[in-house]
């Protein structure tokens, strides 16, 4: 297998000296293609702001971060926005929809931020749009539709310049259950049939079990790492809360 992400010793810290808080410890790990990672953790154990420094959002207090083999701590901050539009997507809890564009118009405006040329955009949205299921919307603005197809629209913007890492952050916060059944289908169906790598933090059980492996995190450490393997999603989401009663996380439901 291909390394796409690995991660080398993070550390982050926040504050001066003398009032110093360590957000992350000292984390190592590496992500392989094609592979759906979970992150868990209970509130505080640092999951967020190590999500923050993988997408660059955030600087590493120590440590390196690489991608493919590029070592994305050493890129310079004017840079940073072209490499995150090149090599990343992002799939957040509250959508980042623009309500005076369409949905077509919000899938394409990834594209036409990297200057993709005009006659390819409409066959490229026309396809991820179609394989997320949602060409029936369209010519729809987003307060048209409901939240489980904003989050898939959501999805078609984050995988239309084919990242190589796709970022979720509590992609079902916002969603009833249903539409969350429905998300999760569908970012295991860009896992598994387009082969996106995705990486996604979430403190909720039922929705991590559609991961393949989760690290739990800790008071900004790995506190243990867990494998689906062979076991189907219900099997795997009791062990889950196995690992979440030990570290004081929370539950969920699944069926």
């Amino acid at each position: 297998m291909n390394t796409i992400l690995k991660l080398e010793h993070i550390q982050k810290y926040y504050g001066s000296e003398g009032n110093i808080t360590k957000a992350i410890k000292d984390i190592s790990f590496s992500v392989e293609a094609g592979e759906f990672l979970g992150i868990m953790g209970a509130s505080g154990s640092g999951k967020t702001t190590l999500l923050n420094c993988i997408s660059t959002i955030d600087t590493v207090s120590a440590g390196h971060i690489f991608l493919e083999g590029t070592d994305i701590t050493e890129i310079k901050q004017k840079s940073l926005a072209r490499f995150r539009r090149e090599n990343l997507g992002f799939v957040f809890q509250d959508f980042n929809l623009l309500d005076t564009l369409t949905i077509s118009e919000n899938i394409a405006l990834a594209l036409a931020i990297n200057n993709v040329p005009a006659g390819s955009v409409e066959p490229r949205v026309l396809d991820m749009a179609g394989k997320l299921n949602i060409n029936d919307i369209l010519n729809k603005y987003p307060y048209q539709v409901s939240g489980g197809q904003k989050q898939r629209c959501a999805c078609a913007r984050a995988m239309i310049n084919n990242p190589k890492l796709l970022l979720a952050d509590e992609p079902t916060g916002a969603l009833d259950s249903h539409s969350s059944q429905m998300l999760l289908s569908t970012i295991q169906s860009i896992n598994e049939q387009l082969r996106a790598t995705i990486l996604m933090v979430t403190h909720d059980a039922f929705t991590a079990s559609y991961a393949s492996r989760i690290l739990f995190l800790k008071d900004g450490e790995i506190f243990m790492e867990l494998r689906k393997g062979d076991d189907g999603r219900s099997a795997f989401f009791d062990k889950i809360l196995n690992v979440l009663t030990m570290i004081g996380g929370g539950q969920s439901h699944v069926c």
